[in-house]
């Protein structure tokens, strides 16, 4: 009986990637795409209740003050962190990490997290599925760097330097 249940399991799977792959789509923004311009929530939209845009528990005012249009048009690099930590817990981790990173980039870029359940038509634009998912944008409004899952400090302070001006 186990046997026929995992046939089925790997048949769903196949099945369900083909259907995937039918209208060639990519989860995710490729790098050298012009970043969708859309309004998100901020901390000042809610009231200053972090429960109304996050499920993080942990949340730092720093990562809600900007909308993502209004992030594209400051010109700065952007680092945009799509993560629900209700029902993540590699999110948590990720946004602890974001934290620390915060602290030393914060006056070059700017860091935006964003709960699947208070955002989704931005992870609809971006094309997100699942979480975490990190995303850089250059000071031009173009993707350089993304990634899903789970990225070590290095990773993710390497991904923030692709955002950087180059000197």
């Amino acid at each position: 009986m186990i046997g026929k249940q995992a046939c089925l399991l790997v048949v769903c799977c196949i099945v369900l990637a083909n259907l995937v792959g039918c209208d060639g789509f990519k989860p995710g923004l490729a790098p050298g795409t012009r970043a969708p311009s859309l309004p998100t929530k901020t901390l000042a939209d809610v009231g200053g209740d972090f429960s109304k845009i996050t499920t993080y528990h942990q949340p730092d005012e720093r990562m809600y003050q900007y909308s993502v249009d209004k992030a594209l048009q400051a010109g700065k690099p952007i680092l945009l962190e799509f993560a629900t930590p209700g029902h993540c817990t590699v999110c948590d981790g990720q946004l602890q990490m974001l934290k620390a990173l915060l602290d030393k980039y914060q006056n070059q870029v700017i860091f935006i997290h964003l709960d699947q359940y208070q955002n989704p038509q931005a992870y609809k634009a971006f094309k997100i599925i699942g979480d975490p998912w990190t995303v850089v944008i250059d000071k031009g409004g173009v993707v350089c760097f993304q990634r899903p899952g789970r990225m070590l400090y290095s990773e993710m302070e390497e991904a923030i330097k692709k955002g950087l001006p180059k000197t």
